[in-house]
Order: C-alpha cells, then structure tokens, then sequence
C-alpha cells in the first residue's frame, strides 16, 4: 500500500510547484522592455519626514540638483557646458549687438542664455591680435622714422597681452559683481562676464586700422572705439541700477574701459 502511494503523480495537486519552468515564460521575463528597477528603501529626503516613493534604477533625483547648488560645482567644469551652448548665429548677433551701442538692450538679449563663449573667444583672440599687430606697428613706425634695417619681434607683446586682457575681462566684471551684491542690487556674474567679454571685440576690429603709421590717426581710432566700447558696458551696467546713488558705478566702468583702450594704445601702438 506504501509503494502505491508513493508511485502516485502529484504534479496536478492543488499547491504543488512544477519542478520545471516553461521556456515561454522565461523569455516573456527577459524581452520586457519597460522593465522598472526600483530602490529600496524609499527616499525620505522630502520635508515633513513624507517620502518620495521608490526611486527608479538611473531616474532623476535631487542629488544631481544639489550638486549644481554646491559651491563645488565651481570647480567643476560641467558646470560650465551650458554656457557654451550657442551657435554661430547668435554669437554672431551679439557681437554686431556690441558695436552699436546706443541701444542698450543687450542685457535683455542675453538674459535667457548668457555664454562663455565670447568671453573666452573674445579675449584669446584680442591677445594674438594686438600683439602680432603692435610688433607690426612698432616695425612701421620705426622704419618710417629712422630707415633702421634690423629689427625683432618682443615677444613679450605677448604676455603683456595676455595677463593684461584675460585679468580685466576676468577681475573687473568680478569687482562690479560683488560690488552690486554689497549694494543690495541684483546682479548676475555670468552675464557680468559676458557683457564685459562681448565689449572687447571693437578693440580687434580698431586694433587692424591701429597698424597705419600716422599717430593723430590712431589716437582718433582707439578713442572712438573706447568711446564706443564703454558706453556699451555702462548702458548696459545700468540695468543693474535701481538707486541714482549708484550712478558713479556706471561712471566708473566707462572711466575704466576708457583706461583699457588708452593702455592699448600707449603700450603695444607707440
């Protein structure tokens, strides 16, 4: 009786678990493309101790948020990527924006995405320029005065250039941020540096007519384009100013970039 008990199939008992899973569900399991992975536990970081809910394998969550938050995004240069998302025709718009600078409405052109990019253009192009060009001018204005046959290249044209332009169009625009924040008025270090970035490009226009060996020439040109280029920071910097107060903050940026210009002319056009 016991070896006929045994022997009997049991597979069609209610509660029994087949030794064997089918091959159809297998690969019902593995081709679900939507599968959801979910974390456990869930995230209890929102406020009032309610949690969020399960958090998706590879979903959004507020890490990335405060890591953009964090003072160490700073040191991070994919924090920096979105400034450079622009093409060529808005650069191209903004610089053409730069040399007409009457209107000032370029603050409010660049409000929704201000760059990086003309900065950093802008400046490095500014430094090759009035370097190669000065030892140009100076060759001219020598040969012209005196008829000397040799002549060399000063290299040091070129680290003047540098340290001089990348530092103004890097601490000034910091030194006015910080300023207008101690003032109580709203400023922005980004557009900061992109105003101040886009403003150095008439000086690598003047700095091609800067080359002509007549001296009462080039000081016309680089006054007219100082001219210019201050009164496109200072019509610009008074958006930030709500107090009449403040003004001398717009008089003293054009006093300085009036400075910039003659600091061109003086060292590298002699």
């Amino acid at each position: 009786m016991e070896e006929s008990f045994s022997n009997l199939p049991s597979s069609h008992l209610l509660g029994s678990v087949p030794a064997v899973v089918s091959e159809d569900h297998k690969t019902i399991n593995k081709e679900v493309p939507g599968a959801n992975l979910q974390i456990f536990p869930p995230n209890n970081s929102g406020g009032g101790g309610q949690g969020q809910g399960y958090q998706t394998v590879g979903g959004s969550s507020d890490g990335g948020e405060q890591q953009q938050t964090n003072w160490k995004g700073f040191f991070n240069i994919s924090s920096y990527t979105q400034y450079f998302n622009v093409d060529t025709d808005i650069v191209l718009n903004r610089l053409i924006s730069s040399l007409y600078p009457i209107t000032g409405d370029f603050v409010s052109k660049i409000d929704a995405n201000p760059d990086l990019y003309g900065l950093v253009w802008i400046s490095t192009t500014l430094v090759f320029v009035i370097a190669s060009l000065g030892n140009c001018a100076t060759y001219l204005m020598q040969r012209r005065s005196s008829q000397i046959s040799s002549w060399t290249f000063d290299v040091n044209y070129v680290n003047v250039a540098a340290g001089s332009i990348y530092g103004y169009a890097l601490v000034v625009p910091l030194a006015y941020y910080f300023l207008l924040q101690y003032m109580g008025s709203t400023a922005s270090l980004v557009r900061f540096w992109c105003l101040w970035g886009y403003s150095l490009f008439i000086f690598v226009l003047s700095s091609f007519l800067l080359v002509i060996p007549v001296e009462f020439l080039r000081w016309t040109i680089i006054l007219i384009a100082g001219a210019a280029s201050s009164s496109f920071v200072a019509l610009n910097l008074r958006s930030y100013i709500q107090n009449s107060q403040l003004t001398i903050v717009v008089i003293s940026a054009f006093v300085l970039q009036m400075g910039l210009s003659v600091f061109i002319k003086m060292w590298f056009f002699a």
